[in-house]
């Protein structure tokens, strides 16, 4: 019997602004009512169903954080603010203009145009723009309210259209969404929102399900390490000016046991496992990982073969090297399979790939029934391109392996166990992330070493005041908290010239908005260059730039 090891990875960079807390973009929110809650009801549906399910600490703050604004009615996101206004003909200027600035952003072959009313509110700003400039002014407050309450729905999952109450009716209402209407909503999705954290947190109590997490804010802990790591499986990468992060060791370090208190803290019991972000693993932070306490760990295909070869296979469990902390297994993704579900099925009929993916895991049983089948990937940026969220996919990809006696699925704690006797030794290990097998998405680029050299400089301004004794203790904790921040890998995978100017504008402003904040966390002056942005983008990648492929 081959084992079939799902992993799901859920992450979300910290989208709040550093001083007002304000939500700059809504994609935790929407994710959480359309993915995070989809993936959980499929996995409530088809109890036969064992996988890993990662979750990043920073994500689960943030969607404690929208708990906390539906119990307080404190709004923090322009979006929730904006459809609890009774009345839109009174909504802030920026307010009407980040709502028509942002309420078509979506996959609209699957997310709009299945939708008449959606639609015809898109054709509408279309006709005023192309038109007028100013007559943007003109549209009324009857517009704003639905087009707020239509971007709340066309995000809405399936499970929400399904199972809900208020979702479904207002979808067939169509148009005309009175605050009474407004209002229910946001009650019915604040609670799909509010039982997030406790549903996963059964799914696992229930044995079938493993939760694991990835270190703090979602670091590429081997740059933090080391820019040198870069050049293992790349060796022409042009490096930062900047020699090393200062302190990088121990900031990874940090790193893992707010990952792991955080995960005790949220599901009752410490992580056996840990996906580092990206995939990124390197000698140095294997040996944090082993030395953390952690069983399992993992990567892709892509690193493997780097550190052991072409004929290296993913269908094995893997010992670390000698000199590694600890009994921890490895595991690397198939890429191939993994890509699949990520990047091609989404234009394929549900069933019709379903019943192709289990035709590959067949071939793999039937090459050596003990195999192991890793597939890892996004657990939330792929299902917008897929009709109905990927529902059909689900539904019967999971029901043809509930069919099939020769694949089980299972966690990756159970895969190490019962993969334990057939582990074979990594003989090194290259650095590199489930990207190309390479760190070059995030170094190497001029704006993305620009960003590494910014993030030293702050990073010694604020060893030298931390060590100074001149704060005190509450501000020596949001310093820390803020560094963590900055040293997020999503602004070094945004930063350059192939991805959106939209989504690059976005994140490289974000960037440096949380480096200013830092800076006058220690009353510090603002270097001129972090008023200057670091990289322009100019691309059209695939998926939006949310997700890229192995190779």
């Amino acid at each position: 019997m081959a084992d079939l090891a799902f992993l799901w990875h859920m992450h979300q960079p910290d989208y709040r602004h550093p001083d007002s807390g304000e939500f700059l973009l809504p994609w935790v929110f929407l994710h959480a009512i359309k993915d995070y809650t989809d993936m959980a009801a499929h996995l409530e549906r088809h109890p036969h169903i064992r996988c890993t399910v990662n979750f990043v600490p920073v994500l689960l703050d943030q969607i404690e954080d929208y708990a906390d604004q539906f119990a307080t009615g404190q709004w923090r996101d322009p979006l929730l603010r904006i459809a609890a206004t009774p009345d839109p003909t009174k909504l802030r200027q920026a307010d009407r203009d980040w709502l028509l600035d942002m309420a078509f952003r979506c996959h609209a072959p699957t997310m709009l145009e299945p939708f008449a009313h959606y639609r015809r509110l898109r054709d509408l700003l279309t006709f005023v723009r192309a038109h007028d400039g100013n007559g943007l002014n003109y549209l009324s407050g009857h517009y704003l309210a639905d087009l707020a309450t239509w971007y709340l729905l066309a995000w809405s999952g399936e499970s929400l259209r399904r199972s809900g109450k208020i979702v479904p009716q207002l979808m067939a209402k169509g148009d005309g969404f009175t605050p009474a209407d407004r209002q229910a909503l946001l009650s019915e999705l604040g609670a799909a929102v509010g039982d997030l954290i406790p549903r996963y947190r059964a799914l696992a109590d229930s044995g079938r399900v493993e939760l694991s997490c990835t270190p703090g804010t979602h670091p590429l802990a081997p740059l933090l390490i080391d820019f040198n790591a870069a050049r293992e499986a790349w060796p022409e990468c042009p490096l930062p000016a900047a020699p090393e992060y200062p302190g990088g060791r121990s900031r990874v370090e940090a790193h893992l046991a707010a990952a792991r208190a955080s995960h005790t803290r949220r599901f009752g019991q410490p992580p056996g496992g840990l996906w580092p972000a990206e995939g990124a693993l390197s000698t140095p932070f294997l040996k944090q990982i082993g030395g953390a306490g952690f069983a399992w760990t993992a990567s892709s295909h892509g690193v493997l073969k780097h550190s052991a070869g072409n004929d290296a296979r993913t269908s094995v469990a893997w010992l670390p090297p000698e000199g590694t902390p600890g009994d921890m297994t490895l595991f690397f993704r198939n890429e191939y399979l993994s890509d699949l579900i990520g990047f091609e099925y989404a234009k394929w009929h549900g069933r019709d790939a379903a019943q192709h993916f289990m035709t590959e895991l067949k071939a793999l049983h039937l090459q050596d029934s003990r195999n192991l089948i890793p597939v890892f990937l996004d657990g939330e940026n792929a299902w917008e391109y897929y009709p109905y969220n990927a529902w059909y996919f689900f539904s019967d990809l999971y029901e043809s392996l509930a069919r099939n006696p020769a694949i089980r699925t299972l966690t990756l704690s159970e895969a190490a166990t019962s993969q334990h006797d057939r582990r074979v030794r990594l003989p090194r290990l290259t650095a590199g992330s489930w990207v190309y097998g390479t760190l070059s998405t995030w170094i190497g680029n001029a704006d993305k070493n620009r960003a590494w050299e910014m993030l030293c400089d702050i990073k010694q301004c604020a060893d030298r005041a931390l060590d100074s004794g001149r704060l005190d203790a509450a501000t020596q904790a949001e310093v820390i908290r803020r560094l963590s921040i900055c040293e997020s890998s999503d602004w070094f995978w945004w930063l350059g010239d192939y991805n959106s100017p939209q989504s690059v504008a976005c994140f490289d402003g974000l960037f440096r908005e949380n480096l200013k904040a830092l800076y006058r966390l220690l009353d510090l002056p603002i270097p001129a260059s972090v008023d200057h942005p670091i990289s322009k983008g100019g691309g059209a990648p695939e998926s939006g730039g949310t997700m890229r492929r192995a190779n």
